[in-house]
């Protein structure tokens, strides 16, 4: 069984695009979205169709939150509060009806049993969609907020934009990176394989290179309201 995470997507589907495309080359089993699929980038509803129409399972990410009801004082920097809502209202301007509701009812974390793997993935922490747990976090940190819930093998979320593989005490925490938003310096889309056979895995993270100029051009063209910060993030790939 060969399975690929991936999230953090952020509107951005001509990288979306790029991953489909490597995910299908890889000849994967199934594929598993942990959130953040279309606030901040130009095309939100073509980066959500492309994820609906996999019927695969999909859980929710702060950025679908943010969509479906607005970011709230406290959740970002006072200053950005204003102008990131206008990018919500945006976004949900090329939404409609049923793209909210079906945001709105996601799923926040999955369990799975795979061939004896039990595998718990979520967005940020199974508890919040919102807290932050960094590559360099504590082990006592991780353990307390990734892996407290749920005796699992594989942990795995998305949130930070910056992918790693750790094992603790016998456990293997990963994150997958970012596809539509890297914030580790490779303008590269990121997602995590794993691979299971007989209670065996192994992990990857695999960067993809999609067109990044192509995504810096549909900013302008759609006249998206934080056009110069977003087409900067996404060249440099970091904030």
């Amino acid at each position: 069984m060969r399975i690929a995470f991936i999230s953090d997507i952020h509107g951005n589907a001509v990288a979306l695009d790029a991953v489909l495309e490597d995910i299908n080359n890889k000849k994967i089993d199934k594929i598993i979205v942990l959130g953040d699929i279309a606030y901040r980038g130009p095309e939100p509803k073509r980066s959500l169709d492309l994820i609906r129409s996999l019927h695969t399972t999909v859980i929710k990410g702060n950025a679908d939150e943010w969509v479906v009801r607005g970011v709230q004082d406290g959740e970002v920097p006072k200053a950005a509060l204003e102008l990131m809502n206008k990018e919500r209202e945006w976004t949900v301007s090329q939404l409609n009806e049923e793209d909210l509701t079906y945001l709105k009812n996601l799923p926040t974390y999955i369990t799975l049993q795979e061939e004896g793997i039990t595998i718990h993935a979520f967005h940020a922490t199974p508890s919040s969609l919102f807290d932050v747990v960094t590559p360099d976090a504590s082990d006592e940190e991780i353990e307390e907020k990734l892996m407290s819930k749920k005796d699992a093998n594989l942990y795995l979320y998305g949130h930070i934009h910056k992918s790693y593989v750790r094992n603790i005490k016998g456990k293997t925490i990963i994150n997958l990176g970012s596809i539509g938003l890297p914030f580790d310096g490779i303008r590269k889309a990121s997602y995590a394989v794993v691979d299971i056979s007989n209670s065996n895995f192994s992990t990857s993270i695999e960067r993809v290179s999609y067109d990044v100029q192509k995504t810096i051009k549909k900013y302008e063209e759609v006249d998206y309201p934080n056009t110069a910060m977003m087409q900067g993030v996404i060249t440099k790939a970091s904030l």
